[in-house]
């Protein structure tokens, strides 16, 4: 079985490659594939986003102690870049090809610096507290497809 630190990483990895297909797209005005691998994108992130948050970090919370703390600040991050795929949801549906490309460099930035603390710490983290339970936590997530 994998570690939850490996299977999150995974995900970002998948979820960054589905993005950069979307932003493709989107720059070269191909619409109709814009919106294909962009709803793809905004699939993986909800899963994604909706296992840490329902599974993975109240699994965190409960055997660690920690309540917010780390975990806040990835949920509040999770908030602004939700934030960031609606507008750029909108974008797509308007083919507004700047007003996306402009919020996708901001979510660019900030999903890469909110993976990188999640891989290097939080994911630890979690290994840590919640490595003997992994399997059968993981097992409970929604199945990750891209």
């Amino acid at each position: 079985m994998s570690s939850i630190s490996t299977v999150f990483t995974e995900q970002h990895h998948a979820c960054d490659t589905i993005f950069a297909d979307a932003e493709a797209a989107v720059a070269d005005a191909n619409w109709p594939l814009a919106e294909e691998k962009f709803n793809a994108f905004a699939d993986a992130m909800a899963c994604h986003l909706g296992n840490e948050e329902e599974v993975l970090f109240p699994a965190f919370e409960q055997k660690s102690g920690m309540m917010g703390g780390p975990t806040g600040v990835m949920k509040y991050e999770h908030i602004q870049m939700r934030g960031l795929i609606d507008e750029m949801k909108a974008d797509v549906e308007k083919k507004d090809r700047e007003h996306y490309l402009s919020a996708s460099e901001t979510l660019l930035i900030l999903m890469q610096q909110h993976n990188v603390k999640e891989e290097q710490m939080m994911y630890a983290m979690c290994d840590r507290a919640l490595g003997g339970d992994a399997e059968e936590l993981m097992a409970t997530m929604k199945p990750f497809s891209h």
